[in-house]
């Protein structure tokens, strides 16, 4: 099989004849003579496109053969078909895959980190550096570097070569091969075998950011994006800093801190809501035993009140009425919730309680043996499974 992706990475519409139509578990795929489909593999993802308007959802290389994976089943009788890559694509996986051959041959030559593996993201770039951290200076330096080799343009060469042959070269790794291998030069930048697709000069990377880095194991993974992606991203930022100046009207140079303050501000408020909800609720308690007039039982039906509230509630309540069971039940759109206990003048296992009303409304509930709480299903009205809690108790 050709492999036109090799011969010519900006070829994105090509002719060819079908081999074979076959499936296997991945689905149905197509063997042609030639392709300029790349399949998976070096950490860089497979193109995407169409076969004769039908879309290629997943090209791999399997026992030396290029399957292109298809939505449908391309008619077994198809002697030829158009192909067409997803440009965007394919040019973007060039820009990343190039980017951190240069990535790595900085960190390598001038600071001795070897890359140890990549992974093309679809938002992101990785790569995993044999090193313990890296400081904001090294990053600084390497970053700027990067990408003055990008703005000097200099030439991405692909050559195919004996293992001996690459041995001429001051390749970065052992070569894994045996045979014929490719390498791809950036004459005194960077001379390594790789399978991936790369444009015909750095300035096509266009620039290169760095996004940050984390520990992974014992050693550090650095994520960066490269070409139109930071441009994708800048623009991104753009759009979310100019929303943000018209809720918050300051300047970009102080937007964080003003929003530290309404951020610290807001929890104030909310506390002090809290403490006023609080309060309030305590009032309610109190007013509710007192209406209670040393009532057995104290019972309230609210509306769409949170489980929250009517636990805060419960608890209020039976601080000022020891010698009574409460039942609280809110109902919402289509459910029942629930607080039932009892004061610490009686003596009574609460979860028991609520085992045997539960299955009246599909539910689910505990806690302690004074104070349990729960829900279920609006299967029955509020008032109904209050008087059938009370006629456990």
């Amino acid at each position: 099989m050709r492999k036109l992706y090799y011969i010519d990475p900006y070829k994105m519409e090509f002719e060819s004849q079908v081999m074979r139509v076959d499936q296997d578990e991945r689905g149905y795929y197509v063997i042609l003579k030639e392709t300029a489909f790349y399949p998976t593999g070096g950490g860089q993802p497979h193109d995407t496109g169409t076969l004769n308007e039908i879309e290629v959802i997943d090209v791999e290389e399997v026992d030396g053969e290029v399957r292109h994976y298809t939505e449908e089943k391309l008619d077994s009788d198809t002697e030829y078909v158009q192909g067409s890559i997803n440009q965007d694509r394919r040019i973007d996986h060039m820009q990343q895959h190039c980017g951190q051959h240069i990535i790595s041959a900085v960190f390598d030559d001038q600071f001795n980190i070897p890359t140890t593996s990549f992974h093309l993201g679809k938002k992101t770039v990785t790569i995993d550096l044999n090193a313990e951290a890296l400081d904001d200076d090294l990053l600084q330096q390497v970053e700027q570097q990067v990408n003055q080799i990008i703005r000097r343009n200099h030439p991405v060469e692909t050559k195919w070569m004996s293992v001996e042959e690459a041995a001429e070269y001051p390749l970065r790794k052992p070569l894994a091969v045996n045979g014929e291998v490719r390498l791809v030069i950036i004459p005194n930048v960077d001379y390594n075998g790789c399978g991936g697709t790369h444009p015909s000069s750095t300035g096509e990377v266009m620039a290169v950011k760095f996004l940050g880095w984390t520990k992974n194991k014992k050693q550090v993974r650095l994520e960066f994006a490269c070409g139109y992606r930071v441009l994708d991203m800048l623009g991104q930022k753009h759009r979310i800093l100019t929303e943000m100046k018209q809720i918050v009207p300051k300047p970009e140079g102080e937007l964080v801190e003003e929003v530290n303050e309404l951020i610290r501000s807001s929890r104030k408020k909310d506390k002090k809501m809290a403490d006023l909800e609080e309060q309030l609720l305590q009032y309610e308690a109190r007013d509710i035993v007192s209406e209670s007039q040393d009532n057995r039982v104290i019972q309230r039906i609210y509306e769409g009140r949170s489980i929250k509230m009517l636990q805060s509630l419960g608890k209020s309540i039976m601080e000022e009425a020891p010698h009574a069971y409460l039942i609280l039940i809110s109902e919402q759109k289509d459910q029942l919730q629930f607080v039932l206990a009892h004061g610490s003048d009686i003596d009574r296992n609460m979860n028991e309680v609520a085992k045997q009303v539960l299955p009246l409304i599909e539910g689910k509930g505990g806690g302690k043996p004074n104070f349990v709480q729960g829900g279920g299903k609006k299967n029955i009205h509020a008032d109904v499974f209050a008087d059938r809690v009370k006629n456990v108790l």
